[in-house]
């Protein structure tokens, strides 16, 4: 028996609130997910952000990984590797997050072929404090499923990223790449290659 999925009551309201008699908040009205840069703020310095993090791959006709997509981005350090990557929002599927940041980072016709139940290889932790967890960001404590992504379009990154290379796995590996990834990402791709048998 199939059931309508539940969704938010939108005359719920936070105990002990005690706004206004004539005009109460209804949290989940118009709600569509995003937060204001000043309620973000807030959010983040409290509690931990769910995100996503996707290692765009190429696949052959055997399932084996040929190649690694890795995002060329511009930040305030200048010139930067990274994956795709980004918040979940409210109300929304984890398969729905990692769609939606593949068009958003990777363009349109990127073709993912997303499993019809995804699994995370790994559990990235993002710290605000460097050297407790491979992984670091100066604004948050984020908590990021990691994914593997078969992608089978053509790539024409957006937003803050300017280019995509497309490497082997031991192109993906060298020093040089790993060296250009911030945030610990690198340790990402290490993880991605160990899950998938490539690195002995």
């Amino acid at each position: 028996m199939t059931t309508a999925p539940e969704l938010p009551n939108p005359d719920w309201t936070p105990e002990g609130w005690h706004g206004p008699a004539d005009q109460p908040p209804h949290p989940h009205a118009g709600i569509n997910g995003w937060l204001t840069d000043g309620d973000l703020a807030v959010v983040r310095a409290q509690i931990p952000m769910l995100y996503i993090n996707v290692v765009p791959v190429r696949i052959d006709a055997t399932g084996d990984v040929t190649e690694i997509g890795l995002l060329l981005r511009i930040g305030p350090n200048g010139l930067s590797r990274a994956i795709v990557a980004g918040r979940v929002l409210y109300h929304e599927r984890i398969r729905d997050a990692i769609f939606r940041h593949i068009e958003n980072d990777l363009g349109p016709m990127a073709l993912p072929v997303i499993p019809a139940s995804p699994q995370p290889f790994t559990i990235a932790e993002y710290l605000p404090t460097p050297g407790i967890t491979p992984f670091y960001d100066a604004r948050q404590h984020a908590v990021a499923l990691a994914y593997i992504v078969p992608i089978t379009g053509d790539c024409h990154p957006r937003q803050d990223a300017v280019h995509i290379d497309w490497l082997t796995p031991e192109e993906a590996l060298s020093p040089g790449t790993q060296a250009a990834f911030e945030d610990g990402q690198g340790n990402l791709i290490k993880q991605a290659l160990a899950h998938l048998g490539r690195i002995p």
